[in-house]
């Protein structure tokens, strides 16, 4: 549960941004839109290799 504390006169806008803050670090959403499809552990395997030689890739570039 997420407790946000609010100092008096503080505005709600100000506090539903620290909120959604709070939200969006705890990976709830995150988590939730990788249930909503099963991937197959070999589908999900080969994304994080794609996506490891690209980021070498990138790093190759830059030193370049």
């Amino acid at each position: 549960m997420i407790i946000i504390p609010i100092k008096e006169g503080e505005h709600i806008d100000k506090a539903l941004k620290k909120f959604k803050r709070k939200f969006e670090k705890t990976g709830v959403i995150k988590e939730l839109r990788e249930r909503q499809a099963f991937k197959k552990p070999s589908v999900r395997f080969r994304e994080t290799k794609i996506r490891a030689i690209y980021k070498q890739h990138l790093q190759q570039e830059e030193m370049l």
